[in-house]
């Protein structure tokens, strides 16, 4: 990306490259790719350098757009302080109630920590899904049980996900969770990946 910088101030934005008329003349788009870096700076043409530095995981945080600023004969594109989404639940208010929005103290809407856990017992229903039969045919066939792998294997989801559930809902702040969450490489060759937060058994059918 470029711009077109004109007496100290960004006067255009090329996102592609494209012939533009400057003055009298007409400049073809090959410049971009064809003239050096001091050529293009000659008659106002600056690469945009991108500063992602406060740019964050977009799962927790609300970005800002990017804003532009020429100075030091550069061009930086740079982001805002992000803002982290609500990690708790939003409750209606008495106020709420009033105006009949909804009944105080009810969900108003879903916070991360909710929406994390309620997407980690999708994950659970669905490996315990795959063994139900099992449970069925137990009840179903006389003198059938249930295979202790199984019976384990369940026992060790249920366990785990009301670990997690444990783990999201203790997050204090929206940092808290994506430490939780996000997964790791360590130095190890080769690197192993993993995440503070840990994972359902491995599945036995």
């Amino acid at each position: 990306m470029h711009t077109l910088v004109t007496d100290g101030t960004i006067t255009k934005y090329f996102k592609n490259p494209k012939g533009f008329t400057l003055g009298d003349l007409q400049y073809p788009k090959d410049i971009f790719t064809k003239w050096s870096t001091s050529e293009l700076k000659a008659i106002g043409i600056y690469e945009v350098v991108f500063d992602n530095s406060n740019f964050k995981n977009e799962y927790y945080y609300i970005n800002t757009n990017q804003s532009f600023a020429f100075a030091n004969d550069t061009v930086t594109a740079s982001y805002g302080s992000a803002t982290p989404k609500a990690h708790a639940d939003t409750l209606f208010t008495a106020q709420d109630e009033t105006d009949g929005l909804g009944t105080e103290d009810d969900v108003k809407e879903k916070g991360l920590k909710t929406n994390y856990k309620e997407n980690f017992n999708t994950q659970a229903a669905s490996l315990l899904l795959l063994t139900d039969w099992y449970v069925v045919k137990a009840t179903e066939v006389s003198g059938y049980s249930v295979p202790s792998a199984i019976t384990t294997y369940r026992a060790a989801v249920r366990t785990k996900v009301n670990a997690m559930e444990t783990a999201i809902a203790n997050c204090a702040n929206v940092a808290a969770l994506e430490t939780l969450l996000e997964y790791t490489s360590n130095d190890a060759d080769p690197p192993v990946t993993s995440r503070p937060l840990g994972e359902f058994p491995d599945e036995v059918v």
